[in-house]
């Protein structure tokens, strides 16, 4: 597969199959794409952020901004062989990387381009989250927009390019026929809004929802601080769970008997989100009264749904599940970039064993084999190119 990507979306969704154990070939302009320097950094200045969202590609620079350039890329896009002529961009191509141009080189190609808006208009993650109306019910009670840090839409775009590509080949590999699939950044946020029922709540209802601070919405959830200044999330969705916080902590009576004089009722999701108040009320002195471990010394319950709040750094501290012990992460040494724990695909098949955490790559490094391996180009066309500044000798890390 053929990416021509920048930022997040396009090359998340050639990570995901690379990470499944896809040849992704990622072709960058001379001198990187416009998220090559992305944060954050290290201290030699390389970007962190690309090379965790390339590893285990191969990297090719080439001046597509030239004729000749471009004319290598159409032909590495179109190159031959069964599971070649896959080609994934986010940003604009026209010419002979359009694909009507593409297609007459190869008909059976899969191309998926991801656009901003189906109107054709610009949009990134954080203008089309400003848009949808989740920062509007994020945070506390105020009418200030709260956005996620996570660039949400750009990842769900990315996984949703992965399956776009499965399922075109899927089809191609049955009919031989290849398609154009296109998809706009606002419509998988929108359609997200929709499929968690945001839509249906606005129009049926004709209400906006409020924001409400660390609450879980429809049922009991809350954040609470511990004596030692940690804080830690408690859920309680289903009956049992609920049952089993309200004993641990030993407020079943008095909560009870306090919800019923004001007229809560605590036997289903509903009432207990009415009440959450007065429920974080009763249970907050219990946990300021407790450091984080003898929080968890009580909650042996496997009913209890719970989590501490950790940084980063905390997370890799305390938690196994970011550590080797996990069979999806491994310690990876990228060149130029350090040595840290790299994930594989989340995905555990039983007939089939995960494949290796990739290793970042130098930009440009795999650009002469690639033309050589993929294009079969000898080394007077090679020299050429090279001596016409269409692409440069491989950069040593």
């Amino acid at each position: 597969m053929v990416e021509f990507p920048a930022f997040v979306a396009a090359p998340l969704g050639g990570l995901t199959l690379a990470q499944l154990g896809a040849d992704v070939i990622r072709v960058d302009p001379i001198g990187g794409n416009i998220d090559i320097g992305r944060w954050p950094l290290n201290a030699e200045g390389r970007s962190l952020y690309w090379a965790s969202l390339n590893r285990g590609k191969r990297s090719v620079e080439i001046d597509v901004r030239k004729p000749e350039g471009k004319r290598l890329l159409h032909e590495l896009i179109t190159a031959p062989g069964e599971g070649a002529g896959i080609f994934v961009t986010n940003l604009p191509v026209d010419g002979e990387l359009s694909y009507e141009a593409l297609a007459k080189a190869r008909p059976d190609l899969v191309m998926v381009q991801l656009i901003g808006s189906p109107d054709g208009a610009n949009a990134l993650d954080y203008t089309v989250n400003s848009a949808v109306g989740f920062p509007l019910v994020t945070g506390e009670a105020r009418s200030v927009p709260v956005n996620h840090v996570i660039p949400m839409w750009d990842v769900a775009a990315g996984l949703s390019i992965a399956l776009a590509v499965l399922a075109a080949d899927r089809r191609r590999r049955s009919t031989g026929e290849g398609q154009l699939i296109r998809l706009a950044l606002s419509d998988v946020a929108m359609a997200t809004a929709s499929n968690l029922g945001y839509i249906a709540e606005a129009e049926v209802n004709d209400t906006d929802r409020q924001p409400d601070g660390n609450f879980l919405y429809g049922a009991y959830g809350d954040v609470f601080q511990t004596a030692d200044g940690r804080y830690v999330m408690v859920v309680a969705i289903s009956r049992r769970q609920w049952q089993a916080l309200v004993r641990a902590i030993g407020v079943e009576e008095p909560l009870a008997q306090a919800a019923t004089a004001l007229g809560y009722r605590l036997d289903d999701e509903g009432g207990r989100y009415e009440a959450r108040a007065l429920i974080s009320a009763f249970f907050r002195p219990w946990f300021e009264k407790r450091t984080l471990k003898d929080v968890e010394a009580a909650f042996t319950d496997p009913s209890l749904l719970w989590g501490p709040y950790r940084t980063f750094r905390q997370m890799l501290a305390e938690d196994k599940r970011a550590s080797e012990w996990n069979p999806m992460f491994k310690r990876v040494e990228h060149p130029g970039a350090g040595t840290f724990l790299t994930a594989t695909s989340p995905l555990a098949f039983s007939a089939a064993a995960r494949v290796a955490p990739g290793v970042a790559p130098q930009l440009g490094q795999h650009t002469a084999d690639v033309l050589r391996d993929v294009l079969g180009i000898d080394d007077t066309r090679y020299s050429h190119l090279v001596s016409s500044r269409i692409v440069i000798p491989r950069r040593e890390s």
